[in-house]
């Protein structure tokens, strides 16, 4: 999506180091080296006009700004976090004398703790809907079947559950939660009602009390407790009335530590109607989870384990899994993927014994889930399994193609357009301020032309920044539409010892040049000639520009 209006009003100025045409790793000769040239070309003493002054000293002001923050380590580092905006934050919160890598800590501690009170300050609705579906008749085949049987598979609807919780805010200490819950199956429901109150009692610790009715009701209360910076342990009491008025005790004892950045380990103990001791291992990581689990008791005892392949660009994961126990053994695989920006579908197979074969469908949207347990098979029927696996994949390409895509790409092109229209004003703005640099760089572009004419050197021929890859119309169409804007003159600007080097950021905050496209992809396009050739070269906005290539080669490799 295009950038909001806010944040497109301070691009030509916020990008320091695109103001400077500088790496973001560059040292500091490489920062003066860059500041004496932009002095060079817009210090308000080299131009003579109070015209020209006036707009020399806008943007020798924003030169100097860019120089100041980078050159000063302390602020560059905290302007590589948070940009332009943690530089203006509450200096007093963070002494000065602390390194850069201190600040950047406590900037990103601050910043966790601003998000954690914004979120006690909203309400985090969450739902549950389950429809469990009987569809073993369609794979199950057995003898002496009714020979009446229409042969149309009879699939029907088993149980359904619906959750729904909601917490509420009491002040930044207290928080209460409510939750729903209804199941029927097989004609026969039943329903509970929970609520609970938490208070943090410190950044270490909080105690939360439950009340739930239900079959009975129940009363639970926990308690967390950070007991060093790298481990935690929780104490839950649980007493539940049954329907006879019998009083059943449960205790769950939680201990847990951090054995190294991603992985976590996990003892629980239960003792009460269901005794057990689980220990758990958990290892998340920026594109994977791996998690292994083993418990004793009764009647639960099972050992599990698994993996899931995570994929940032998508946002999607695939997981594997495999647990065997007591109750048998079963085997589980699927995966889920975004669809929309608050909407994802997923599907998974189990395959066990006696269990059989289940497909689970799952669709979210937000923080609300909708569940669909498909049972297929009472055994393990390869058919069953075949079409379990392939007919969710073959569904979500069908709908992803026919409506996900189409609708994707129609609201891309109605979000881009409406922030063109919205930014029009901002755009034009930013284009007087371009043109108005580009007329300051009239006099520097006509000697370098001649410096470089005189030993043949670099010469830019033709130059166009915007959106230049369309399936029709030139770069002068373009240009006419105002998707491309002509460069030429700010790049030879740019031209020193015959070498042109851009840094992989925006182009669009680089002296004489603006966004005429905010939200859509944008390519640089230059023809140049270099020893009397002509050659040409097309970027993509971000990427490094280096030309002419023989020559800039030949200078690394001599470095």
């Amino acid at each position: 999506m295009a950038a909001p209006i806010e944040d497109l009003e301070q691009s030509s100025s916020d990008d320091y180091y695109a103001i400077l045409n500088v790496r973001r790793e560059a040292d500091q000769d490489e920062l003066k080296a860059a500041y004496r040239r932009m002095c060079m070309l817009y210090h308000p003493d080299k131009h003579g006009l109070d015209a020209d002054k006036e707009t020399a000293e806008a943007i020798f002001n924003n030169v100097q700004e860019a120089y100041t923050v980078l050159n000063d380590p302390t602020k560059r580092a905290i302007y590589d976090v948070y940009g332009k905006k943690g530089l203006e934050a509450d200096w007093d919160l963070v002494p000065r004398t602390r390194s850069p890598r201190e600040i950047r800590e406590e900037f990103e501690r601050l910043e966790k703790l601003r998000e954690e009170r914004r979120l006690q300050q909203s309400t985090n609705p969450r739902g549950v809907i389950l429809v469990g579906i009987d569809a073993t008749d369609v794979f199950d085949h057995y003898e002496g079947y009714d020979e009446e049987h229409s042969g149309v598979p009879s699939i029907e609807i088993k149980s359904m559950s619906i959750s729904q919780s909601l917490d509420a805010p009491l002040n930044t200490s207290d928080t209460a939660s409510f939750s729903g819950n209804l199941v029927t199956q097989n004609g026969n429901g039943q329903g509970s009602i929970t609520g609970s109150i938490r208070r943090v009692t410190s950044p270490q610790s909080w105690g939360e009390l439950q009340v739930s009715g239900g079959s009975g009701p129940s009363f639970a209360l926990k308690y967390f407790r950070h007991i060093t910076k790298r481990s935690f342990a929780t104490c839950s009491g649980l007493f539940q009335v049954t329907r006879t008025g019998a009083v059943v005790p449960g205790l769950v004892l939680v201990g847990a530590r951090q054995l190294d950045r991603n992985t976590m380990g996990y003892l629980t103990w239960k003792a009460g109607l269901q005794s057990s001791m689980n220990s758990t291992v958990v290892r998340d990581a920026k594109e994977s989870n791996i998690s292994c689990q083993l418990q004793l008791g009764i009647p639960n005892t099972f050992a599990s384990l698994s993996y899931t392949k995570k994929f940032i660009e998508s946002e999607g994961r695939m997981t594997a899994s495999v647990k065997a126990g007591a109750f048998g053994v079963l085997l589980e695989y699927g995966g889920e993927r975004k669809v929309s920006k608050n909407n994802r579908l997923g599907a998974k197979m189990s395959v066990g014994y006696p269990t059989g074969v289940f497909l689970r469908l799952r669709a979210s949207r937000a923080n609300q889930t909708i569940v669909f347990p498909i049972h297929l098979s009472q055994e393990i029927s390869p058919q069953a399994i075949f079409y379990g696996t392939v007919a969710p994949l073959a569904v979500y390409w069908i709908i992803k193609v026919l409506v996900v895509n189409p609708y994707l790409q129609k609201q891309k092109e109605n979000d881009v357009e409406e922030e063109r229209s919205r930014n029009k004003d901002v755009i034009e703005t930013k284009k007087r301020e371009a043109e108005a640099s580009v007329r300051l760089m009239a006099e520097m572009v006509r000697r370098i032309i001649e410096f470089e004419t005189s030993r043949e050197g670099l010469i830019i021929v033709q130059a166009w920044y915007g959106k230049l890859i369309t399936t029709n119309g030139s770069s002068d169409d373009q240009q006419m539409n105002g998707l491309v804007i002509d460069v030429k003159i700010p790049l030879q600007c740019q031209v020193k010892d015959s070498k042109l080097i851009l840094t992989d950021v925006s182009k669009s905050s680089l002296p004489g040049f603006y966004d005429p496209c905010p939200g859509e992809d944008k390519q640089l396009k230059v023809r140049y000639e270099f020893r009397q050739t002509l050659h040409e070269c097309t970027i993509d906005d971000p990427e490094q520009l280096r030309i002419p290539r023989c020559l800039i080669d030949n200078m690394l490799q001599t470095k």
